[in-house]
């Protein structure tokens, strides 16, 4: 078929063949033969077929519980240890896992460095697509070797493809530092849940305009990781009783919902509520530690790293001693 070509061009075509073969076999890539041209659809019908594809994304995620469950748990224990997460993507799942990681910080006032996110491209393909960057095998495991990853942390691969190269090396690199490793995908038995500890292969079936993966794969990857962060953050004690105890309130509307949280938690009025964050120094977990107890600052310190940050161990260990 490519016998007339240069020796150099048959390769590059034959390759083409081969990645064409494979992306033909992928649900992500596949029509939905049953639905009309769209071109052809009024406004308010789009709308709704667009609306009923994605209410199917929530179901398939639910599907992966189990793996997701997994993943959590193995996250969270390597936080207490010590480790880090990162997300390894290219487009619009490395722009997620940033997304992601972005937002740890003031929801949970942790480091910047315990959630990472790397997009293959390096920061230019946050905004704009970087060209070819997705096919570097080694560039995420460069990365990586830069930001010293250990075996007490996890790397999270995500590819609606499940084949992104940029993602696969990352992958590698992180089995061979003995790191823990999660894919997420949007095809059953993907080439990255392949090399992956734990294999969430969340599978929503043909995108409403076909291969673009930023809509129902794009979706279910967000809904995955908010799981695995939110829930890893409630493991560790950054939640009380469904409220957010180690925001970092640093604008007004933050300010005002640290009030609201120590008023729900306690139910003191707005009032008492500002003078216990100005004496905890604006924690709202040591805040809420000292009206539940009536301890003061320090001993509310003292007590939330007893109990590792947890602050409903900390109250139950003081109002025992205190009993």
């Amino acid at each position: 078929m490519h016998d007339n070509l240069p020796f150099a061009d048959q390769q590059a075509s034959s390759a083409r063949d081969e990645l064409r073969a494979e992306l033909t076999g992928l649900t992500t890539e596949s029509v939905n033969t049953n639905r009309p041209d769209l071109d052809t659809l009024d406004t308010l019908t789009l709308v709704r077929e667009m609306n009923g594809e994605d209410a199917l994304v929530p179901t398939a995620v639910g599907r992966q519980a189990p793996q997701i469950a997994a993943a959590i748990d193995g996250i969270a224990r390597r936080f207490m240890r010590g480790g880090r997460l990162f997300y390894v993507g290219a487009g619009t799942p490395g722009r997620l896992g940033i997304l992601d990681a972005s937002e740890c910080p003031p929801t949970f006032g942790t480091d910047p460095g315990l959630v990472v996110g790397l997009i293959a491209g390096g920061k230019p393909a946050i905004l704009t697509a970087v060209e070819n960057a997705e096919d570097d095998t080694q560039a995420a495991a460069a990365t990586l070797t830069e930001l010293n990853l250990t075996a007490d942390d996890t790397v999270v691969g995500i590819s609606a493809s499940g084949r992104t190269p940029y993602v696969l090396g990352g992958l590698r690199f992180a089995r061979e530092v003995g790191a823990l490793t999660v894919s997420i995908a949007s095809n059953d038995n993907s080439a990255i849940a392949a090399v992956a500890d734990i294999a969430i292969d969340v599978v929503v079936g043909p995108e409403f305009v076909s291969g673009s993966t930023r809509l129902k794969s794009g979706t279910a990857q967000k809904l995955v990781l908010n799981m695995l962060t939110t829930i890893s953050m409630i493991k560790l004690g950054k939640t009380y009783n469904g409220v957010m105890v180690d925001l970092q309130a640093t604008n007004e509307k933050l300010q005002v919902r640290s009030e609201l949280t120590v008023m729900t938690a306690t139910g003191v009025d707005a009032g008492a509520a500002r003078a216990a964050l100005s004496a905890a120094d604006g924690s709202v977990k040591t805040a809420i530690f000292m009206l539940a107890t009536g301890q003061g600052r320090e001993q509310a310190v003292a007590e939330l790293a007893r109990a590792n940050g947890l602050l409903r161990v900390a109250i139950s260990g003081s109002q025992a001693d205190a009993s």
